[in-house]
């Protein structure tokens, strides 16, 4: 392969959990020079037989790269501080796998490590990101429409409701408060949902490369807001907001329909009920407010589905990628 075909080498490799301790740290880009490697691959800057290398981010690897790919072996590497091989995965992926055990290798210890590629330097912060809020009453289709964007534009779909049910379902330590505010219908408080909203974020980013973001059901009043200028400062720009209005017997019907099959506690006419009047006396006002510095694209959520995604689309395709925005309508 010609090195000038090659895009740069800007991912980072994290190793833990290894017998040999040594081995565990973080791997960047290599930066050996150009040499002809054991299968007469001329290797590149980043680069070792063709396919994106590392070294040791301590630089204390006898060997560099000290993270990379064996044309001869058919297998990702990685040296132990001396330059012998510890462990290592015969397969043709393109990057070093992350979702298989890897072997030990003659001069290893067991257990073989875990490996984590970064999209961004760990030790560095992360790059803010590109927001746009989606807020709409229950069941006016935002989160059909966000998970639409996200197949066809490459968005990220980050739903409240959804990362407060894992939550929830992972037994973690607010769990029960957490369960108690969805069935009553109530907001949760900020300190739980705008955390996991930024974690969600920032792992996105550097574990994906991701910066567009939806927030589905964000901000669902302005004490949400606060949590969020505290996180991200009242000096950055207010993002833009996608509203999606449709009348409640519409909305009813919908949510009447989505319990058939989904499952959810608060997929009833109690519980709809409820959220939809927290909805009016608490959302409401946050809709306001994104009116009055003109950030807002209102949605009517009452026409089909193609005619809504026609809005949702056209609002964001100026921070979507272009390849993505001819592709036809799918799922």
């Amino acid at each position: 392969m010609d090195p000038s075909e090659l895009q740069p080498n800007t991912l980072f490799i994290e190793v833990t959990g290894s017998g040999l301790p040594e081995v565990d740290g973080l791997f960047v880009p290599s930066t050996a020079p150009p040499v002809e490697s054991e299968s007469g691959t001329v290797s590149s800057l980043g680069y070792w037989n063709g396919r994106m290398a590392w070294d040791r981010a301590d630089g204390k690897g006898a060997r560099s790269p000290a993270l990379s790919y064996s044309n001869s072996y058919k297998s990702w590497r990685i040296c132990r501080l001396d330059g012998h091989l510890a462990y290592d995965m015969t397969c043709d992926d393109l990057l070093p796998p992350t979702d298989r055990e890897w072997h030990v290798y003659k001069k290893g210890v067991a257990p073989a490590p875990s490996v984590v590629i970064h999209h961004v330097d760990p030790r560095e912060p992360v790059p803010a990101p590109n927001v746009v809020f989606v807020l709409g009453g229950p069941g006016s289709g935002k989160g059909t429409m966000c998970s639409l964007a996200e197949a066809q534009l490459g968005w990220v779909h980050l739903s409240t409701g959804n990362l407060l049910r894992a939550e929830r379902e992972a037994g973690v330590e607010t769990a029960d408060a957490i369960n108690a505010y969805i069935t009553a219908g109530e907001l949760v408080p900020n300190e739980i949902t705008v955390t996991l909203l930024q974690r969600a974020m920032e792992d996105a980013t550097r574990r994906g490369g991701k910066t567009n973001f939806l927030l589905d059901g964000f901000p669902r009043s302005l004490d949400n807001m606060e949590g969020w200028y505290e996180i991200f400062g009242r000096d950055a720009e207010l993002p833009r907001m996608l509203y999606f209005e449709c009348p409640y017997e519409v909305l009813e019907e919908r949510i009447l329909g989505r319990a058939k099959f989904s499952g959810r506690a608060d997929d009833n006419v109690a519980s709809m009920k409820l959220r939809f009047d927290t909805f009016k006396a608490k959302t409401l006002p946050t809709l306001e407010l994104f009116r009055d510095n003109d950030k807002v694209v209102e949605v009517d959520a009452s026409q089909g589905r193609e005619d809504v995604y026609a809005v949702v689309r056209k609002s964001l395709e100026a921070d979507t990628d272009p390849a993505r925005l001819g592709s036809p309508v799918s799922g």
